[in-house]
């Protein structure tokens, strides 16, 4: 079975809880990094998480939400062998992952419906 490992901060929280039921409906193994409310918290933990967990090993992917997309992309391309990628519709998913190998996608969850995020993944 595939594993995912997804995260997100506060404004992607929803994004990330209806993505997480979304995969695992699918088939997937999901592995969920947080945040865990809406409360307000700090996007890099959950993006440190998320690239750590694809860099080792554990996950094959990753997904990460926030409100831009910007800073959990930034944040998780720090890390050896990450390639996120910031994703608004489905080709630009499509074409990530095929042209340039992402393996975290990062959805901006203040500037799109959640049904397109569904539909990236």
């Amino acid at each position: 079975m595939i594993k995912i490992a997804i995260g997100s901060d506060h404004a992607g929280f929803s994004y990330k809880e209806a993505i997480k039921d979304h995969l695992t409906q699918a088939g997937f193994e999901v592995n969920d990094l947080g945040t865990f409310t809406e409360a307000s918290c700090d996007y890099p933990d959950y993006a440190h998480a998320v690239a750590s967990a694809v860099e080792t090993g554990v996950s094959l992917f990753g997904v990460l939400v926030c409100g831009s997309a910007n800073g959990v992309a930034i944040t998780a391309n720090k890390h050896a062998g990450i390639r996120a990628a910031i994703c608004w519709e489905k080709e630009i998913a499509i074409l990530a992952r095929a042209h340039n190998n992402a393996n975290i996608i990062c959805v901006p969850a203040r500037f799109i419906p959640v049904d397109a995020a569904l539909e990236m993944v």
